[in-house]
């Protein structure tokens, strides 16, 4: 027996286990002794079910983990008290349940698909998250499993199955979207590889504001052009689906125009950059898109116009000044930018650039990345000061800023050229 016991700890085997012994051995004193036969796949299966019924959670635990355990043995530990010993049954039954269904004849398989099912029910939701976390892609899971799942009280249960189970139709979607689900249960739906058009107008039609938001970010989500402009109709307050609706990958002149009257600043350029309008839509869209820029120079709060406009012209005045005497350079930029003389450093930009500095204010309020980019090469900088003017005078968050490419503008001559004429450097 202490020969066996050093192979049975040390995983040396000399061909399948004597009954007999494997028999002794589910009775031996020590726990450890029955966890490591519990977890052999050479011992019979009326040996594994007596083990299920062990004392020792660590064995039964061992058990419920064995892919060899016996039907009968799942199903008595699917209602084991310990969480540990469910959940490691719950990660096992479900990489047997494909093709399993609540009309099994055979006796075995109906009791493996009981055991999924009280497992489905568990009290504890970590036992059902380990079920939904393995099942969420399997096309031939059991449709009543998964239909369980997607309904549960928790998101982490739930969420998966909602987002990713092939199983659940289109039907099944919108008996849910419709059943005033768990907080995230929508958000879940919209982030579906494919929504299609019902569930997307399902989806549309609450008053769901972050699931809405994720389903005008899924490129994937099939919304149509009714259901995008009723959406635009509500969006004004609602800053969160701006920008998600700017980038559908369609958009329709009527919407588009909708959305140029009320989007932030930095999103109008990305509006009127869109390529797949009419001749007729892109001359509305940009009008609306000019006159709202237009408007930016007098909507600062902070200071009156007055104030403004003495504070420009003075920065204007002394910029022309150091041009003339050849001083006004990087050097001068970069001293102005690190001590945020923020109308300085607008001015210099105008006057080494030769532009209206009405245009180069443009570029600053509406925070364009690409405008400041074509103003830098306008003027003759580098392109390493153009990435200082998105971080300091842009206030650019990292992911937004537009990097030189090999030492290089990050933009074509033909992209820079057209941020400047969309600007106004003609004016």
């Amino acid at each position: 027996m202490t020969s066996f016991l050093k192979r049975l700890f040390s995983g040396g085997r000399k061909g399948p286990l004597d009954y007999e012994q494997a028999k002794e051995l589910a009775s031996h004193p020590d726990a450890n002794v029955r966890a490591e036969l519990a977890a052999r796949d050479d011992v019979k299966a009326e040996i594994l079910y007596f083990l299920a019924e062990d004392s020792d959670a660590e064995v039964r635990r061992r058990v419920a983990a064995n892919p060899h355990a016996p039907a009968q043995a799942n199903l008595l530990l699917a209602g084991d008290q310990s969480d540990t010993v469910r959940g490691d049954l719950a990660a096992k039954i479900a990489r047997v349940a494909p093709g399993l269904s609540a009309h099994e004849q055979d006796r075995l398989r109906r009791m493996t698909f009981d055991a999924l099912e009280m497992l489905a029910r568990d009290q504890i939701p970590k036992v059902r998250q380990i079920l939904s976390e393995t099942l969420k892609d399997v096309a031939h899971a059991p449709p009543d499993v998964i239909r369980r799942l997607a309904r549960d009280a928790e998101l982490v249960v739930a969420g998966p199955m909602l987002q990713f189970s092939p199983v659940l139709t289109d039907d099944d979607l919108l008996e849910i979207i419709g059943a005033n689900p768990i907080p995230g249960a929508l958000a879940c739906i919209s982030r579906r590889s494919i929504v299609n058009v019902k569930v997307a107008d399902a989806i549309a039609g609450t008053d769901d504001v972050d699931a809405i938001a994720v389903l005008l970010g899924n490129p994937s989500a099939q919304i149509r052009e009714e259901t995008l402009d009723r959406l635009a109709d509500r969006a004004a307050d609602i800053e969160a689906w701006h920008k998600p609706m700017i980038e559908r990958p369609q958009l329709s002149a009527k919407t588009a125009q909708k959305l140029a009257r009320f989007v932030a600043a930095n999103l109008l350029q990305t509006l009127a950059e869109r390529n797949d309008l009419d001749a007729d839509a892109i001359a509305a869209v940009a009008a609306v898109v000019s006159r709202r820029i237009d408007e930016f120079e007098t909507d600062q709060p902070a200071k009156s116009e007055a104030q403004r406009n003495s504070e420009d012209a003075i920065a204007l005045d002394r910029a022309r000044a150091l041009h003339a005497e050849g001083q006004l350079n990087e050097t001068i930029l970069d001293t102005a930018l690190s001590s945020a003389d923020y109308p300085f450093v607008t001015a210099a930009l105008a006057v080494l650039a030769e532009l209206p500095p009405k245009a180069v204010r443009k570029v600053v309020y509406t925070k364009s990345a690409k405008g400041i980019v074509a103003v830098t090469w306008k003027a003759g900088l580098s392109a390493g000061i153009g990435t200082q003017l998105q971080t300091k005078l842009l206030r650019l968050t990292p992911s937004k800023v537009l990097n030189p490419m090999q030492g290089d503008h990050p933009l074509s001559i033909a992209e820079m050229e057209w941020q400047l004429e969309f600007f106004g450097a003609g004016d």
